[in-house]
């Protein structure tokens, strides 16, 4: 594990896990730019130095703080967190970026057991691990956001990539469950959906082979962003999207989707007289 540090500093902090590459990036850099001191968390610290260049280049007034950790060693995420909170003073916002897919685009039973369980550890014990370490400071001071980049294939069927769907339902849940538990103590999560941004992984995707379209990452920056501003705490435990939703439609939206408790998993009764009801 590495660690470097730069810079001035400013009022607001966000832990960014992924952050080396591909959408990590975008957000960090982003969030950098907006004025956030930044904590870059990932696997390969080449990487991560490559993001702090950025960072240092495009926002240099921000703090950074590289750590390259292994996000399903509890111990390393703990030690990754403690120091992360120790340089820049807290961490308000958490970017639970990381994760993976299975290498095959098939179906559950023409894949291999253990690459999609590779996948379900990866993106749900990564992020469990995070929440569970920055938590109790967020607690303590009545105020923390977590926002889990999730996506579609958590909320919907898919005849593909059976690991990656079940961790990011898996990854929902937990962040209705964390709203359930701690809304009230001062906490707000969030699931984004990034749309398709056009990365490494996205790119070695068979299904997104002949795609003209893709999301921009600004898209996506633009509501972690507001997110971490507090502009979407009445949307906390729900589900968003980037590339559809925008600040703007998620604004105008929120007493509704509240009214209706949309945007989230849950199980729908088939009418009044339906015991789940």
């Amino acid at each position: 594990m590495g660690w470097a540090w730069q810079g001035g500093s400013v009022s607001s902090t966000a832990l960014v896990t992924g952050a080396g590459r591909g959408i990590g990036r975008g957000i960090a850099v982003g969030l950098a730019r907006s004025g956030y001191d930044v904590a870059l968390v990932g696997r390969t610290r080449a990487h991560l130095d490559e993001t702090a260049a950025q960072v240092a280049q495009e926002a240099p007034d921000v703090r950074v703080v590289v750590a390259a950790a292994d996000l399903v060693d509890a111990t390393e995420v703990a030690d990754a967190v403690a120091r992360a909170e120790d340089r820049l003073g807290r961490i308000d916002l958490v970017v639970n970026n990381a994760g993976v897919i299975e290498h095959d685009e098939t179906d559950f039973v023409s894949d291999d057991v253990e690459d999609s369980w590779r996948v379900v550890e990866t993106n749900v014990r990564g992020p469990m691990l995070v929440a569970h370490a920055v938590l109790p400071a967020m607690l303590a001071r009545g105020e923390g956001r977590l926002l889990q980049i999730n996506s579609g294939s958590g909320y919907n069927r898919q005849t593909q990539y059976t690991g990656y769907g079940i961790s990011k339902g898996a990854l929902a849940r937990l962040t209705t469950l964390l709203d359930a538990q701690y809304r009230d103590r001062g906490i707000r999560t969030l699931d984004l959906a990034p749309g398709v941004v056009a990365t490494d992984m996205t790119a070695a995707m068979p299904v997104h082979a002949d795609r003209t379209a893709w999301t921009s990452v600004d898209a996506v920056v633009a509501l972690v962003r507001a997110f971490g501003d507090g502009e979407l705490d009445a949307l906390s435990g729900r589900f968003v999207r980037a590339g559809a939703d925008t600040v703007a439609s998620l604004r105008a939206a929120a007493a509704e989707i509240v009214r209706q408790d949309a945007r989230r998993i849950r199980v729908p009764a088939y009418g009044p007289d339906d015991p789940l009801a």
